[in-house]
């Protein structure tokens, strides 16, 4: 996310029809939002809100940069017939990136985006369990793109990531957990989108598909790089619909 290490536009748009093409490729219904001037993030629909039958949380952001996606991202989900749960407006929430369903268990992560208070409001609304997780390096700001829930029982994480709570709570309620090597972390190995047993993730990260692979789940690696720079990777790019 530094202008120092600019995107090349060519190369991400290559990148993204990668992606898209390979999700088709898997069997998904892929349903596109129309990108919008001066909004660059809006790419990262991951961060959009969270979707859980027809009832849509939409984020707002904790940074002006993004607080403009905020309207178009309801425009899209109220033309498909969601009903729309806003957020009291002093309370920040970032979608998917800081929410993901493992089973019926929400695990919410908050500190550099996403705030503590917004995980209340959110299992309130959606009667769940939500466990919360503080995030304490700032390289891994969002969740997911440090933890993975690869189904109810299993997911891929990096430890690092997380407060010694968090890495607790962590444990304690997922009982089988593929660990992420440092070295591949920061190439955000857990930033994959999961289609049952098929794992799609970014390149450079073999010790990972190793692991993924010896527990039954295909690895589909794609390069990314060019979202690496601003951010994010595969799972960013997406929005589950609904993820419950």
């Amino acid at each position: 996310m530094s202008r120092e290490h600019n995107a090349d536009p060519r190369l991400a748009t290559s990148q993204w029809h990668g992606l898209r093409d390979k999700l088709r490729e898997l069997g998904c219904d892929v349903q596109l939002l129309p990108a919008q001037p001066r909004l660059p993030d809006l790419v990262f629909t991951a961060n959009a809100g969270l979707l859980v039958g027809h009832r849509f949380i939409p984020s707002h952001f904790r940074h002006p940069e993004r607080q403009g996606e905020e309207p178009h991202f309801i425009q899209w989900f109220t033309d498909h017939g969601c009903e729309i749960v806003r957020l009291p407006e002093d309370m920040f929430f970032e979608g998917e990136g800081d929410a993901l369903f493992a089973g019926d268990m929400l695990f919410c992560g908050y500190k550099f985006r996403s705030e503590i208070r917004s995980h209340q409001f959110i299992a309130d609304q959606l009667e769940c369990l939500v466990v919360s997780v503080e995030l304490v390096d700032s390289r891994f700001y969002h969740l997911d793109t440090c933890f993975c829930p690869l189904n109810a029982t299993t997911a891929m994480w990096f430890p690092g990531a997380f407060d010694e709570y968090g890495q607790r709570a962590i444990r304690n309620h997922i009982p089988h957990l593929i660990g992420v090597a440092p070295e591949e972390s920061v190439h955000f190995a857990c930033n994959a989108v999961v289609l049952e047993r098929d794992v799609v993730l970014p390149e450079g990260c073999p010790k990972l598909y190793t692991a993924l692979e010896e527990q039954g789940f295909q690895t589909h690696a794609l390069p990314m790089t060019e979202f690496i720079k601003a951010g994010g990777a595969c799972k960013c790019l997406t929005l589950l619909l609904p993820q419950r």
